[in-house]
């Protein structure tokens, strides 16, 4: 039975809750539809997030954002979308969506959005010699 676009998001227990880690996902085939005039806007949605007691199930990821293909909405819009269900559906301690828009009419569009549960604190870097 192939595959089909879906909105559901499913997880799976973060192997290490104990400890800060960060997931890094590349979604370089995203695409949805200019609400304007219709056209493919193409991007690349960079995923970077430090888990709580969840992790995303990467193969539901790849549904749901294909649910995007055929949606009509603003770069703006659809990047804090996609942030509020990851967050929704996965609680994380720190989650940052990047998402590259392709060049449309001269114009590239890169949209950040980010959440922090209001208890965590970000380890500090450690910077090596």
């Amino acid at each position: 039975m192939p595959s089909q676009p879906s909105r559901e998001l499913e997880t799976f227990p973060n192997p290490f809750p104990e400890r800060d880690y960060t997931i890094r996902i590349k979604i370089p085939e995203f695409t949805c539809l200019c609400p304007k005039t219709g056209q493919p806007d193409f991007a690349t949605l960079h995923l970077e997030y430090v888990p709580d007691r969840t992790c995303v199930e990467l193969k539901s990821l790849k549904l749901y954002i294909w649910s995007y293909r055929d949606q009509g909405a603003f770069h703006e819009a659809v990047t804090n979308q996609i942030l509020d269900d990851l967050v929704a559906a996965c609680t994380p301690r720190f989650m940052r969506l990047r998402a590259e828009f392709n060049v449309r009419g001269g114009i590239y569009t890169t949209v950040v959005a980010e959440y922090r549960q209001p208890e965590w604190d970000a380890p500090e870097v450690v910077r090596l010699p």
